[in-house]
């Protein structure tokens, strides 16, 4: 059993490491809020990150079977639902209940 003094400190030490992880981003945001380079990528980031996500998502499609039609589905609904409806949550979810559907039905092994 350990020492009493020990398990304080320890819990003492863990209290203050937590609070201090939870306050270093507010600390951190104040400064951020005036960069040029972090309104830039504000601006750019989220349209690379579903560049890169598609890429990342249909890179090992094989071609030559017919279970890429439940992803490229998808895909198209959910590209044309978005130009349609500007929504970005319905778009995914579209795309993401058409994609489990044809998956589980159509397409399953």
């Amino acid at each position: 059993m350990p020492d009493a003094r020990y398990a304080i400190a320890a819990v003492i030490v863990a209290a203050a490491v937590t609070w201090a992880l939870r306050a270093l981003p507010f600390a951190a945001l104040a400064p951020l809020r005036a960069s040029t380079t972090v309104r830039y990528l504000s601006t750019r980031m989220p349209a690379g990150v579903m560049v890169i996500l598609v890429v990342y998502c249909l890179r090992d499609l094989p071609l030559t079977q017919p279970r890429v039609l439940a992803p490229l589905s998808a895909f198209t609904l959910t590209v044309g639902v978005h130009l349609w409806r500007r929504n970005a949550l319905l778009s995914i979810l579209g795309g993401t209940a058409l994609h489990v559907t044809l998956t589980s039905t159509v397409f399953a092994h």
